[in-house]
């Protein structure tokens, strides 16, 4: 007899439950015989017989047709009573889930389909199952003795499973058809007004409540989540029917009567409720329904409820009472936001004008002035909350959260700007939020660019009013976080908007800065900038220039802005005098200013379009910003290693590749101008320009000066520090990072960077090679290191595809750079990012075969990693490639087996459990080698 594998068991199954459901249900004539079958069947202890079955039994309802069902309803509703109520999950999901259905109880598969086939048949069979449903003896107990579920916490757990069930089952019937709705309403909405002691509105238009009532005394919750279920039910039911066509007529249903005599009580109960509730400590389940009761009230179509103007207003000032007061109750302030959300979804959605205006006034203008004033006592990080979660509610209500936004944005950037450092902070949360929630919103929903317009044009209008900064020090976290939204609102615009915004920056740059016209840009051009001064020393702590002499703070910002706006702009935007910006960043970039680098990039990449060469003769093409960066002498060098423009002062005439090339012997001019080339050359490389051999030529030579640097100091009878050399060759290594990484903050696809396909692939196939070929032939071993270091940045942002094609040759390389990069603290991300190319060799077949003939080197690395100090992940990641390399074949990796696992015993007792656990992990794969 043949056996089958277990796949194509499974398979098989699944085709024979297709084919025996087609047949149970091919005839009516089955009936008497396959439906008492599935029942006996939905009886089962197997949960996968229950499925099956309630699958079935809704596939042959509806072919079996209501006459023949109806003889079986009253087994088919004690078997799904059931199966809906023995079939609840524990434990319940938290009352801020999303959905949360009923008490919070997680409904399997069982339950899903049960309720799916309740519906079916109460559709096909209403009178006849809603007699059964409304009589049951069971739902009846539970109404019966709802009155001792006074408190969610002294219900039992059986008694809430229960009552979940009887609320589900509740809900399902009473969307299944107005009729249904009003019979469970006509049959149970009562009751429980009556259990809650809420009476109904009287003629004057107020609500009264029992002498014993709130605000003395608490709801009784079972009624409450049965009431809510019941409301949610019939207002869900109407919300389907508005689709409809055409339009039902639901004037004299029996549930609209009377959820309109009891509404303004409700709502009234309710808020008094919360407020009281507010002042004491109430369980999760009593605030959510509580809310949720609200917020379905306030969600009726007016056409169907009609609820005053003053109560829906009501319902909108107890909740925001609770935010600007309660924002201590992080559950009911949680819950209540939500709500505010969901009611300002369907305002905006379904137009109930009236209802629009009173949300704009009570909920979002209240939102809007929590962050333009700061006389509340919520938390800032809460006002963000509201500010943005009410903003996406809506459109319009957008748009005015949105104003409100960059109206606070600009008061605080012009309050630190003169001198109240203390704004910062603030600012930069707003700008935060105003970037992550408000831009990302419009971005989804398009259509409010002239919000973004208007958001970029009045940053720089503060700017430009700023005629002077009081600040001492720059607060560079502001400064970025400007730049990022500046860069974000600007790249979301359309080409026109982009034109007004450059437009705009230019006339406020130029008006403190001048730039140099494209039409004098020779040997007698001026550029009216500080002189470019850098110190002899660098900082060698920070490895950062901190004695160079700064621009004026509101030059910096408004360099900063400006290149912010030219690294967000579309390829066909129309930038002006194109040469005087680039000689402008690139003058700058020598200062250390890296925004200026990076536009200098984006200039040169974005010019890579065929529109900009043959647009307007006029303009500046690709290949003549080219020849300005590696031809043109764009500075004089005097001998006290001042930099002026070139024609402004005496010395000699130097460009951007001879201050690459340590024309100066200032290193940290070598070092920015290493910078303000890597990013030059990231653009070019992202084109596919044959440029980009140039940069990497310059880049190598930077790499290697170190021999020839000591070649002439020993044959000049000259020893200096050896310090700002190694600097200069660390920032050549780490160009390469620049070049391959894929950056957040410009040349990118959201700022519509040019890139050609497979620029990483080429690169990397090109250069590798050379660097591998330099580091056999160097004896330097600062040489050796840098190289490594290079090769560390290529092979971490290279695509695996192409490293694990060329593995075998890149392991050597590999492993060394693990080694080097592991003994200085500030290369813990480089390492870890070496780390994980490793372990893609390691998971993949081909990779390890690559592997096998530097498996002991490579256990040697991986071990030393293990309690590596600085970094969770690097040890982590480390135990993962030890626990692949318990693959690789057996006699080349049992001689190492003892060393792995005494090495694996440290990281038993690492102070991270995700360590702890994969060294768990290894150790068992390890110690089963024998």
């Amino acid at each position: 007899m043949m056996h089958l594998k277990d796949e194509d068991a499974e398979v098989k199954r699944d085709d024979l439950s297709k084919a025996l459901m087609s047949a149970f249900s091919s005839t009516p004539l089955f009936e008497p015989f396959v439906i008492p079958l599935l029942l006996e069947k939905l009886s089962s202890s197997l949960p996968l017989a229950k499925v099956d079955s309630l699958k079935y039994l809704n596939h042959c309802t509806a072919k079996y047709g209501a006459d023949r069902m109806a003889k079986h309803a009253g087994a088919i509703w004690i078997s799904l009573k059931d199966a809906i109520s023995n079939s609840l999950e524990k434990p319940a999901m938290p009352f801020t889930s999303e959905p949360l259905y009923g008490l919070g109880f997680q409904e399997n598969e069982i339950a899903t389909e049960a309720l799916m086939l309740l519906q079916k048949v109460t559709l096909q069979n209403e009178a006849l199952f809603l007699s059964l449903i409304i009589q049951d003896e069971g739902i009846n107990i539970v109404f019966n003795s709802i009155a001792s579920h006074e408190h969610y916490n002294n219900i039992s757990l059986q008694g809430k499973q229960w009552l979940h069930a009887v609320g589900r089952i509740l809900y399902i019937i009473s969307k299944t058809s107005m009729a249904s709705c009003n019979s469970v309403f006509e049959s149970f909405f009562p009751r429980l007004m009556n259990t809650l002691e809420i009476s109904v509105t009287n003629s004057s238009g107020d609500c009264t409540l029992n002498e014993n009532s709130f605000p003395s005394k608490k709801f009784n919750f079972g009624a409450l989540y049965l009431c809510v279920e019941l409301i949610a039910a019939c207002r869900d039911l109407i919300m389907r029917s508005k689709d409809l066509a055409p339009k039902p007529d639901t004037s004299q249903e029996t549930c609209r009567y009377m959820l309109h005599m009891f509404a303004d009580s409700l709502v009234n109960a309710f808020s008094s409720s919360l407020a009281t509730n507010a002042n004491e400590v109430a369980h999760g389940a009593d605030i959510y329904f509580k809310v949720k009761g609200l917020q379905i009230l306030a969600t009726f179509p007016g056409d169907f409820l009609p609820i005053s103007k003053f109560l829906f207003a009501n319902i909108l000032t107890i909740l925001m009472s609770i935010i600007l007061v309660d924002f201590n109750k992080i559950l009911l302030w949680k819950l209540v936001l939500k709500a505010l959300v969901h009611i300002g979804s369907f305002v905006d959605m379904y137009h109930e004008s009236e209802k629009a205006l009173g949300y704009m006034g009570a909920v979002v203008d209240k939102t809007v002035s929590l962050v333009s004033r700061d006389d509340f006592n919520v938390p800032f990080s809460l006002k963000l909350e509201a500010v943005s979660e009410i903003g996406a509610s809506g459109r319009n209500h957008m748009l005015k959260i949105a104003q409100g936004m960059e109206e606070a944005i600009v008061a605080k950037l012009s309050d630190y700007v003169h001198g109240n450092l203390k704004s910062a902070e603030k600012t930069i949360q707003l700008l935060e939020c105003y970037c992550n929630k408000i831009l990302s919103w419009i971005n989804e929903t398009g259509g409010l660019e002239e919000v973004l317009l208007r958001f970029v044009i009045n940053i720089w209008n503060c700017i430009e009013s700023c005629k002077g900064f009081s600040i001492q020090v720059q607060e560079e976290e502001l400064l970025d976080a400007t730049m990022m939204a500046m860069k974000l609102a600007t790249g979301s615009c359309s080409e026109e908007s982009q034109n007004i915004i450059i437009h705009k920056a230019y006339s406020v740059i130029s008006s403190s800065i001048s730039i140099p016209f494209k039409e004098s840009l020779d040997a007698t051009s001026s550029i009216q900038l500080e002189e470019l001064r850098v110190s002899e020393q660098i900082d060698k702590s920070s490895h950062r220039d901190d004695q160079i002499d700064k621009f004026s703070l509101r030059h910096e910002w408004i360099l900063s802005l400006f290149a912010s706006v030219i690294i967000a702009v579309r390829p066909k935007a129309q930038i002006a005098n194109v040469k005087g910006i680039l000689h402008l960043f690139m003058t700058t970039l020598l200062k250390g200013c890296v925004p200026a680098a990076q536009a200098s990039g984006s200039v040169i990449n974005k010019l890579g379009t065929k529109s900009h060469e043959t647009a307007n003769s006029n303009d500046c093409t690709l290949e003549e910003a080219v020849d300005m960066i590696f031809r043109t002498k764009l500075w004089n060098l005097n001998e006290n290693g001042v930099l002026r423009t070139c024609g402004s002062g005496n010395g000699s005439k130097v460009g951007l590749t001879d201050l690459c090339l340590g024309f100066s012997s200032n290193k940290l001019l070598q070092v920015h101008a290493i910078v303000g080339l890597a990013w030059i050359g990231k653009g070019l490389l992202l084109l596919g320009h044959e440029k980009v051999k140039d940069v990497t030529k310059i880049l190598l030579e930077c790499l290697l000066s170190e021999v020839r640097i000591r070649a002439m100091e020993l044959k000049q009878g000259l020893l200096e520090n050896s310090y700002e050399q190694h600097a200069v060759m660390r920032s050549a290594a780490d160009a390469f990072h620049i070049l391959m990484s894929d950056s957040e903050v410009c040349l990118n696809r959201k700022f519509h960077a040019i890139a050609r396909p497979l620029y990483k692939q080429r690169f990397f196939s090109t250069v590798m090679p050379i660097l591998q070929s330099w580091i056999i032939k160097s004896d330097s071993s600062v040489c050796r290191s840098m190289l490594f270091r290079a090769s560390a940045h290529l092979i971490s942002n290279a695509p695996l595809i192409v490293i694990l094609s060329e593995a075998k040759k890149l392991m050597p390389v590999l492993l060394d750079g693990l080694s080097l990069l592991s003994e200085d603290i500030l290369d813990k991300d480089k390492l870890y990012s070496l780390l994980l190319v490793l372990s893609g060799i390691l998971t993949d077949k081909n990779g390890q075969v690559a592997v096998i003939e530097n498996a002991h080197i490579l256990v040697n690395c991986l071990t030393r990693l293990i309690d590596y100090p600085h970094m969770m992940l690097v040890r982590e990641t480390a135990l993962q490639c030890l626990l692949a390399t318990s693959e690789l074949p057996y006699a080349r990796i049992f001689p190492m087996r003892t060393q792995v696992l005494q090495a694996i015993c440290k990281a038993l007792d690492d102070p991270k459990r995700a360590v702890r656990q994969e060294a768990v992990r290894c150790r068992r794969a390890w110690a089963s080698i024998a």
